[in-house]
């Protein structure tokens, strides 16, 4: 549902600076509308065209498990999903706060300092997810899809050769994702940079029904005092 998830983004884009913005392009474009066009009709079929030369039962899984523990579609979805979860749990809280900003009992500077640092807490886990997920598909893939794959486990009666369906644009893929989430990476360290010189280093404004009560407490206690003294000095 595109307008359901556009909707979401541009709930989003309200609440974050420009670098923020940048990171959600990277997210809508360059990750779900590519993996949701273009590698869902190339990994779809990679375990059917994934072919070892020999016959004996159950040595294609087991040899199709060593090669890839992961797909590599499902781990580039299992990463969409956790790095967007944080940005949705801090929209629903936004759209509460917003719900609630009208009650008289609600005071506004302490509620956007509090959005503020849970805005900031979902860019942490962001760069942590980021730099997490670089490292597990380093680890997992590297930077090639090999065409051959040799496999010697149990119940492969011998080491069987065993090739990969086009292992070219795998490899186009691997090396793409792994780029656009370094350059995400450095998104987010450049906007936590940023909002923390923004926001913690400018002292804070006092609002101006703060400053409207602090006078009237004022006023109203200079007018006791005069009237003190008019007692006394009868």
């Amino acid at each position: 549902e595109w307008g359901f998830l556009g909707g979401l983004f541009d709930s989003l884009q309200a609440h974050s600076p420009m670098l923020g913005r940048f990171w959600l392009l990277l997210m809508l474009i360059f990750r779900i509308v590519i993996l949701g066009t273009v590698a869902s009709d190339l990994f779809e079929d990679e375990q059917e065209e994934f072919a070892c030369n020999t016959l004996q039962p159950g040595c294609k899984q087991v040899c199709y498990d060593m090669a890839f523990p992961i797909s590599q579609y499902r781990f580039w979805v299992f990463h969409i999903v956790l790095i967007a979860t944080p940005s949705l749990l801090f929209l629903v809280y936004t759209m509460h706060h917003h719900n609630k900003s009208n009650c008289k009992f609600n005071p506004r500077y302490r509620e956007d300092v509090r959005l503020r640092r849970l805005y900031i807490l979902n860019v942490v886990f962001r760069i942590l997810a980021e730099a997490a997920f670089l490292v597990g598909q380093w680890l997992l893939y590297g930077f090639k899809v090999e065409a051959q794959f040799p496999c010697s486990r149990f119940p492969c009666p011998y080491t069987v050769d065993c090739f990969t369906s086009r292992p070219a644009e795998k490899t186009i893929f691997l090396c793409f994702y792994f780029v656009i989430g370094a350059i995400a990476a450095l998104f987010s360290c450049a906007e936590l940079f940023h909002i923390s010189v923004k926001w913690f280093c400018a002292g804070p404004e006092p609002s101006k029904t703060e400053d409207s009560g602090i006078s009237d407490n004022l006023l109203n206690v200079k007018q006791e005092e005069g009237i003190k003294k008019e007692k006394q000095q009868e």
